[in-house]
C-alpha cells in the first residue's frame, strides 16, 4: 500500500506556542510511519512558517527555529496545487498532502482561521470544521449558544474592553447586578486558561478586568460553581463517543495554564470522583452539545460538578492538549483508544469528513 503524506502544523502565534511545540512531538511519535511520510511545519510566534526536517526533540525544546535545514514554506489556498509551496533560492517546489494535522492552541490554529485556509486548499484535516473551531474559541458566542439550547451553565454576563475603558463604574455595576462574588473573569477568545482570574472583591474585579482585556476585546463574567472540575473526551464524526470522566485536583486555586502545563502537583483521577448518575449526565450532556455546536472530529468538554451533584458545562476545547499530563489522551485511554491507534483514528476521521 502506498503511504500518504500527513503534515503536521506546530508552534503559532498563540500564548500557547510552547505546549503546541510539546503535543505536536507526542502526536508525532505516534503517527503510524508504515502508512505516513510525515511532514513538519513549524510556525514562529513571529508568524513566519518553516519546513522543518529535525528531530522531534528539538520541537519539544524549541531549539527547531535555528535548523539551518529549515526554508520558509506555506499552505497554499490553490486547491490545485493542493499541498505545501516551499522556497529556496528565488524558485518554489510543491509538496503534495493527503492530510494536515494542525497541532496548533489557541488563536489562530483553534478558532477556525487557519481551518478556513485548509477548506480553500481542499485538503482533508483532524480536528472541528471552520464553523465549530470559531464558535468554541469564542466564550461569550459558546454561552450565548448553551444558554438558548437550554444546556445548564454558570450565570454569565459580558462586556466590550472598550466599554469599561469609557465607563469602568457602569460596566462594574452590570457585573454585580448581575453575579454575586467570587466571578470568574475571562477574555472571549483565549486559550489555556491565560488572562482569566478569579475575583472576589470589586478591586480584585478590576485588575481581572485589565488582565482579560490584554488578551482580547471581549470579556466575559461567570459566577464561580463550588464543586469539581471535570472533564469528558469526544471522538467522532456523525456518530460521536464519550469518554468516561475524568476529574482536575488543581495545583492552585483554579486550573490555570500553570497548573495544566507546568505543575505536576496538579492530580488528575479517572473516573471522576462523582455519582454514576453525574457521570451519565456529563456524557450525555458532552455529547449534545459536541453535535449541537458542530463538532467534528475531537473536543474536550469541561463541566463543573457541584456538591449537590448538578452538571455545569464549562467549555469545549476543540484542539486539546497532547501533553505527558494532558486529560485528553488520558481519557482515551481508559476508554481504550491510546497511543498510535488513537492519532489513526483522529487522521481517519479527517478523511471521513472530506
Amino acid at each position: 500500500m502506498e503511504k500518504k503524506r500527513i503534515a503536521v502544523i506546530f508552534g503559532g502565534r498563540s500564548s500557547e506556542h510552547e505546549v503546541s511545540r510539546v503535543s505536536a512531538s507526542y502526536i508525532i511519535s505516534q503517527i503510524p510511519t508504515e502508512k505516513y511520510d510525515i511532514i513538519t511545519i513549524g510556525i514562529t510566534k513571529q508568524g513566519k512558517w518553516l519546513l522543518y526536517s529535525g528531530s522531534v526533540e528539538n520541537i519539544k525544546n524549541g531549539s527547531w527555529e535555528n535548523d539551518p535545514k529549515n526554508r520558509s514554506a506555506f499552505i497554499s489556498p490553490d486547491s490545485s496545487v493542493h499541498g505545501l509551496i516551499v522556497l529556496k533560492d528565488g524558485s518554489c517546489d510543491i509538496i503534495r498532502l493527503d492530510v494536515i494535522f494542525p497541532v496548533l492552541h489557541g488563536k489562530n490554529g483553534e478558532d477556525g482561521t487557519i481551518q478556513g485556509l485548509f477548506e480553500l486548499a481542499e485538503i482533508p484535516y483532524v480536528g472541528c470544521g471552520v464553523l465549530a473551531s470559531a464558535n468554541c474559541m469564542d466564550k461569550v458566542v459558546t454561552n450565548t449558544i448553551f444558554e438558548s439550547l437550554g444546556i445548564k451553565q454558570a450565570d454569565f454576563t459580558w462586556c466590550y474592553a472598550g466599554d469599561y475603558k469609557k465607563s469602568p463604574d457602569k460596566v462594574i455595576e452590570k457585573v454585580e447586578s448581575h453575579l454575586d462574588y467570587p466571578i470568574f473573569v475571562k477574555p472571549s477568545n483565549a486559550g489555556s486558561s491565560v488572562g482569566v482570574s478569579k475575583a472576589n472583591d470589586r478591586e480584585e474585579l478590576k485588575k481581572a478586568i485589565v488582565l482579560a482585556s490584554n488578551e482580547d476585546s471581549r470579556i466575559l463574567f461567570e459566577q464561580t460553581i463550588t464543586g469539581k472540575e471535570v472533564e469528558c473526551a469526544v471522538i467522532g464524526n456523525d456518530e460521536p463517543f464519550a469518554s468516561v470522566t475524568g476529574e482536575i485536583a488543581p495545583a492552585s486555586e483554579f486550573y490555570d495554564y500553570d497548573a495544566k502545563y507546568n505543575d505536576e502537583n496538579s492530580k488528575l483521577f479517572i473516573p471522576a470522583r462523582i455519582s454514576d448518575e453525574a457521570m451519565e449526565t456529563v456524557r450525555k450532556t458532552a455529547l449534545k452539545a459536541y453535535r449541537a455546536i458542530g463538532c467534528t472530529g475531537l473536543s474536550r468538554v469541561d463541566f463543573f460538578v457541584s456538591d449537590d451533584g448538578s452538571v455545569f458545562l464549562n467549555e469545549i476545547n476543540t484542539l486539546p492538549g497532547f501533553t505527558s499530563i494532558s486529560m485528553y489522551p488520558k481519557l482515551m485511554a481508559h476508554s481504550g483508544r491510546s497511543g498510535s491507534g488513537l492519532i489513526e483514528a483522529l487522521i481517519d476521521l479527517a478523511f471521513e469528513r472530506t
